[in-house]
Parts: structure tokens; sequence; C-alpha cells
């Protein structure tokens, strides 16, 4: 839907002369009144969470804002999207619009080829244990061993270090997520069943091509903070339909100006003070005193590629330098009922490359409520490999996994199907990224950024994030025109005590080990781990010895058999008993707990907690 052009619009030279006339009686009609200036401008891109954060502030402090979007409405979210317990600047902000648009605390389910695998219960309906007890003992396992679940709990050592700084997240950005768990300890199978499926749907992307800083900061969000932060409500509708519509109804009602099909194609700069002056969008170019950039990754790296401008700015280069991720929507009506045990139901083991989950609308969507088949959707993730392929063909690659989590899928025909594309629509966290990631202000003095890639310190992801980098622009602009007040951001909920003690801990014990200039080469040590035959019990159980290197170059560069031999020689122990060694060059996990857990813990309970580590399950 076009909007006709608002006072901040002006035509270029090649509009005929009439057109001309007309805005200028328009701009006559909008002359400063008597009693003061006009509000001053501000244009923000993008009509998703972080551009309608921005947009809902600014308005209320008075501001002449418009919101530009490339579609024709409000952006549409990619298939189906919970609303987890820790959203609550979203939450306030529903409330706020006096809109009710969620179903109840619902239950969720993993399942792989084998059947269902774990069964998540609504958390807070439990007692409360001390993080991450709960998310440990509370879901239902009904085939995973009690000691493949007890080998997550030296990762803790890597989320006590990780407390979302910048030096943690460049730290830990390098590794994959995939290192991470196999170098704290998790056994493969706990990898396989649990942590690298959540890593699949919360990243869109398997854990050897996600970052862990990205991982450690998601997962201490959703699942370890908290006991309750992994329940999860969703939208009895689309969001579209049922909150992003209804907010933009309610923000034109108090001033906004919405423009649909907007694009931006270059920016035009004001030579003497730096700061932007106006966009271009085509045939269009907006006058503002600040604007915002709210958009995703790929939406950006067009924008760039466009303008000359903002090739000028290595900020902006480097956003050409991250990778995204395509994702496919596949949405199903069967001609009869089928029961789904739950709502929400995340998928592994059908195919390496790609995650995927299942929901069925017909009990979360109002509209499907008294529908007389079933309807469902499914969401794959990292899903290139399908982008081209015809509709029937998606289908038909979908419901042989469905049928597998479901058989009552086995009989139920479908007469009805869409398919949605989503071409490089999900960023991706790859290790390494974070270097190449946009702050909330750039080298423009009134030009901001917004978005869940963007980053900040606020410790939220997804929409959550998306949501709370907006207000962080909004209030940037504030800062820059020196009019409103800033808006309140609900902080995350503060860590539990036993956490926060530990971090306080770890940081101070840090700080000491770098002025000990013994203790500070150990950062780049070499940790070898080797397992032999115990002689007087069954063969399964394994004696483990771990030795910390030095950091002299000799050891970095030195064969891994010989520090085996090495530590053969140290201990005794006739190396033809050995089974397997696991060796870590240059670890990044120098932290005080790192160091504590993986040369401590693992080595004095090496059939439980240190089972992870043996080269032989990985």
């Amino acid at each position: 839907m076009w909007a006709s052009p608002s006072s901040t619009a002006l035509s270029v030279p090649s509009i005929p002369a009439a057109g001309w006339r007309r805005r200028r009686h328009c701009r006559a009609e909008l002359s400063p009144p008597p009693h003061g200036p006009l509000p001053k401008k501000v244009v923000v891109f993008g009509a998703g969470w972080a551009g309608f954060a921005s947009a809902h502030h600014l308005i209320k402090q008075g501001f002449d804002v418009t919101l530009l979007e490339a579609g024709i409405g409000p952006a549409e979210e990619i298939g189906v999207r919970g609303f987890w317990y820790p959203y609550r600047n979203i939450f306030s902000v529903v409330d706020e619009l006096g809109v009710e648009p969620f179903t109840k605390w619902t239950k969720a389910a993993f399942y792989s080829p084998e059947g269902i695998e774990v069964e998540l219960p609504i958390f807070q309906d439990l007692p409360r244990l001390p993080a991450p007890l709960g998310a440990l003992i509370y879901p239902q396992f009904p085939r995973l061993p009690l000691v493949d679940r007890l080998t997550p709990i030296p990762l803790m050592a890597a989320v006590i270090d990780f407390d979302n700084t910048d030096m943690a997240w460049r730290k830990y950005d390098a590794m994959t997520s995939r290192e991470l768990f196999k170098q704290f300890g998790c056994s493969r199978r706990l990898y396989q069943e649990v942590f690298g499926p959540v890593v699949q749907v919360g990243l869109f992307a398997p854990g050897e091509q996600c970052s862990a800083a990205a991982t450690l900061g998601m997962l201490y969000y959703y699942v370890l903070s908290h006991q309750q932060n992994f329940d999860v409500v969703w939208c009895r509708g689309t969001v579209e339909e049922k909150i992003l519509s209804p907010w933009l109804k309610s923000l034109e009602l108090k001033g906004l100006k919405f423009h649909g099909n907007r694009k931006p194609t270059d920016f035009i700069i004001n030579e003497e003070s730096g700061c932007i002056s106006g966009v271009a969008c085509g045939q269009e170019i907006h006058k503002a005193d600040a604007f915002i950039l709210a958009v995703g990754v790929s939406a950006l790296q067009s924008i760039i590629t466009s303008s000359p401008l903002l090739q000028t700015r290595q900020e902006f280069m480097n956003v050409l330098k991250l990778d995204t991720i395509d994702v496919v929507s596949v949405k199903l009506w069967l001609d009869r009922k089928v029961k789904i045990p739950n709502a929400a139901n995340v998928c592994y083991g059908f195919d390496d490359s790609a995650g995927w989950t299942f929901f069925d609308l017909s009990s979360i969507y109002d509209d499907y409520d008294n529908e007389a088949a079933t309807v469902l959707e499914t969401e794959i993730y990292n899903a290139s490999q399908l982008l081209p392929l015809k509709d029937e063909q998606i289908v038909a690659n979908v419901m042989p996994y469905l049928r597998k989590c479901i058989p009552e899928f086995q009989e139920a025909v479908i007469v009805q199907q869409m398919v949605v594309r989503c071409p490089m629509s999900a960023t991706h966290f790859s290790p390494g990224s974070y270097r190449y990631m946009m702050r909330g202000s750039t080298s423009f003095p009134n030009l901001f950024m917004a978005g869940d890639w963007i980053v900040n310190r606020h410790g939220s992801w997804s929409k959550e994030k998306a949501y709370v980098t907006g207000l962080e622009a909004a209030n940037r602009v504030v800062d820059f025109l020196g009019e409103g007040n800033f808006a309140k951001i609900i902080a995350v909920e503060e860590d539990e005590p036993h956490i926060e003690a530990l971090r306080n801990f770890n940081r101070r014990a840090n700080e000491i080990r770098s002025q000990l200039p013994l203790a500070r080469p150990a950062r780049n040590g070499v940790l070898i781990r080797v397992f032999f035959k115990t002689r007087f019990l069954p063969y399964k159980i394994r004696e483990d010895y771990t030795n910390l290197f030095g950091p002299a170059l000799k050891y970095k560069q030195c064969p891994s058999s010989l520090l085996v031999d090495s530590l053969c020689g140290r201990i005794g122990r006739n190396k033809g008993e050995m089974i397997e060694y696991d060796l870590i060059r240059e670890s990044t996990k120098s932290s005080f707990f790192s160091l504590i857990f993986l040369s401590g813990i693992s080595t004095y309970v090496p059939g439980v907690l240190g089972c992870g580590h043996r080269r032989g399950l990985w």
C-alpha cells in the first residue's frame, strides 16, 4: 500500500512542476505555529520489533516520526515464534497496548528418528531449584541415561566465565559450539540429543557452524540462568495480525507516518556537521534530524551495496562479511484430527545440517480451533538445499520426518499446503562473526542501529533483544537531539546468588592470575588427558590422568605423541596400556573455573564428569 508523501518526503527534480507546487502548498500548511517550532523529525527503517520499539517511544516523546518498511505492511516474522518467560519488555508493551494475543504456558518435546527423546514441563509450576539444576532434573528423558545428563556440569565453568562483556565475547567467539561442549565434558549423546538440537533451532545452524559465544549467551538466557526461563507462550495467530497491526494503528492515531514499499538506496550527508541529512528511497528523499536503521543483516547488506556513502565507512563494510541463513516454512492441512501431544516440537537426527520444528496450529491459533482437520506448521532452518525445489518436493521431504515423530500421520492425507521460502532471513552467528557485528551507535552522529544482531549488553536474545535495541536506539536519539525522556528498559533478571558469587570470585581470581608471571602464560598452555585401561576393574572403567603443560613454544609445537610420552613418564605408566588421549592446544578456557573443572573435577570423577572429553565418544 503506497501512502501519500508526507512533509518529510521531497520529490526529486524529475517530477513534473505541478507536483512541486502541490508539495509547497502542503509545506505551507505545516509552517511553524505561533506558539513554537515544529517537532524534530526522526526516520526509522524497519517495521519489526526493533523499529516499532523506537517509533513507539519517540512518538510518546513528541517527535515527528516516519516509519519506513520494504514490504507493504509490518515486517512479518518467519513462521511461528514463541514468547519466552524472560521477554519482560515485550510483555510490558503488549499489556500497554491492551491486546491479549498469547496462549497459556505450554509444554514442548524433542523428537529423533527413534521417537520422543525429551519432554519439557512447565518449569514455573515446579519447585524452584538453584540454576541450572531445574533444567537438568525436571525434563523427562525416556532414553538418555543419568550419567549423560550429568556431563554438562563442567560446562558451568564456561557459563560462569562468560559474563556477556566484550572480552568474554571475543574470547569464546572463535570457538565453535560443538568444540565448546566437547572440551567442557558433555557426552556425545547429550550433545546429539539435547544441546545440539537446541543450538540448531536457537541459532539456526549446526553446532560446528555456530559461535560458542553466541551459544553461551543463548543457552544462559533461555535455559541455564533461571529454571522458569524456558517456559513459553505462543501467539494465537500471526504476530502481524495479533500484535504488530494493532500496534501500528495505535501509533498512526498518535501521529506516526507509515510508508510501505520503501527501500533506502542511499544517504545524504551534511559535510559541515558530518550528520546524515536525508535518505533516498528511489525517487523520494526523506529529510530528518535523526535516523534509525532497524533492519536485519541481509536487508542492511542490500542497502550498503547500493549506498556509496555507507561504503566509505568500515563498520558498514564489515557487515558484508556476515552470513545469513535460509528458512523454509511449510503449513499443512490434514484430512483428519490427529492428536499431537505437545503444541511445539523440536526435531533432530533426520538431517545433520538442518534443524527443524513443527507446531500444532490447531491448538495454538484461534482460527483453527474448531477445524475438523489438523493444521500444523513445520519450519526448517539452514534449508538452502530446499529453496530451489518445488512445493510438492519440499512437502515430500517433510512428511516422512513427521510420520516418524507422530505415527498417526501415516494414515493422514494432505488436503492443502502452503510453502514459504525465506532466503537469507536469519542471522548466522558463525565463529568469528562477533567482530563484524555493529554497535548501536555509528560513525555518523545521528544514525543509529537496532536489531537482534546488534551488539549490546542487556543479555536478552531474539525478539526481546530486538525490542530492547529499538528502545536503546530511541534513547540515543533523545540524547542526540536533547529533547524528551529516556525509555525505561526492564533489565534481565539478576543472576542467582550462587552464580553471581562464583562470577565475582572468578573475576577476582583471573585478575590475580593475570598479575602473576608464572600464571599468565597458562592461557596458552596445552591441556592433555590420557586414558588407561584399569588393571583390576572391568574394561569399561578407565583411569583418567590430566596434565596442563606450560606455555613454552616447544610444547605448543611439540607433536602429540611426544607430549603423551612425557605424561606417561611423569606418572610412571606404560604407554602400551593407553586407550586414548585428548589434547587441547592454546585453549581459550583460561579462566580460573575452567582450569579447575578441566584439570581437577574431570580427573577425579572420570566415569561421570570426564566422559565427554574422551576422543572415542566424539
